[in-house]
């Protein structure tokens, strides 16, 4: 059994990140649980909680751009290569010795590419929502998906994404729109709505990738959560995901459940993420 140390904070080089460490401290197992836009680690409460009455460790870190402690400047400083090196620091600082990682929209991203480019230190992946990135991608260029992703080209406009996150309550309204509760909208449009140019900057800096980062396949065991309800994310995308990973994989989907997976379907979710976990 791999010794655990209790975190409540860790650090990469000069950042300082914030992080939800709970769950049995002599567990086997360890899930790490990344969140994405515009969400933080609150987002992972309610799967969180039932993966712990299952015997799992969970660490939960608010990313690049959300803690308070790592608000680098400029866009640059959010490529996906550093943020998968933020969630790579954390599994070291962990004392865990691998995980098995979630990732939910943008956390998904980081979990895929993760699990490519630093494999010794993943055992499983779960993608919520969001599949491999080159599968993203190839929807974009050949298929459906380029309509639902609008907004990740607005968000590369200066400013005004900015003023439009933080008014709280304009932001709350649009997040209800896509199917969040309004408890949850109201939590995450309070938590962006401070501090919105870093969680914006993971779009702006997409252009910005090393070239071919994103496209290494997945060589650890797979599961991919995606949601019929899904108004970001289309079909199209998941079923591309599994010529992406050269291990065993398995699709599921919920039915009328909304983007917003962790929030709205946490039973289900956690239950899936026991039985890779387990399997």
């Amino acid at each position: 059994m791999s010794t655990m140390t209790r975190l409540t904070a860790f650090t990469h080089g000069s950042l300082r990140f914030d992080v939800l460490d709970a769950g049995p401290a002599d567990a086997d197992d360890t899930v790490l649980l990344l969140h994405g836009f515009p969400q933080t680690s609150a987002s992972w409460e309610p799967v969180a909680a039932r993966l712990h009455e299952a015997g799992l460790r969970t660490l939960a870190p608010d990313q690049r751009g959300y803690s308070p402690g790592a608000r680098p400047t400029g866009r640059r400083a959010y490529r996906v290569e550093h943020l998968v090196d933020d969630a790579a620091a954390l599994v070291e600082s962990s004392g865990a010795g691998s995980v098995h990682v979630v990732g939910h929209d943008w956390g998904a991203v980081v979990a895929w590419a993760l699990a490519a480019h630093r494999p010794e230190l993943v055992r499983t992946v779960t993608g919520v929502s969001v599949p491999h990135p080159a599968a993203f991608l190839r929807a974009m260029y050949a298929g459906p998906q380029l309509p639902h992703s609008w907004y990740m080209v607005a968000f590369q406009l200066p400013w005004l994404p900015e003023r439009l996150l933080a008014d709280e309550t304009r932001f709350a309204a649009i997040l209800r729109r896509t199917g969040a509760s309004r408890e949850q909208a109201a939590r995450d449009a309070a938590a962006i709505s401070p501090a919105p140019t870093g969680p914006l900057n993971w779009y702006r800096a997409l252009p910005l990738a090393a070239p071919g980062y994103t496209g290494r396949p997945v060589q650890r065991p797979s599961l991919q959560v995606w949601s019929d309800g899904d108004g970001f994310i289309t079909r199209a995308a998941v079923e591309n995901n599994e010529r992406f990973v050269h291990a065993p994989y398995r699709l599921v989907v919920l039915s009328g459940v909304s983007h917003w997976i962790p929030d709205e379907a946490p039973d289900e979710l956690a239950e899936l993420v026991v039985e890779h976990v387990r399997g």
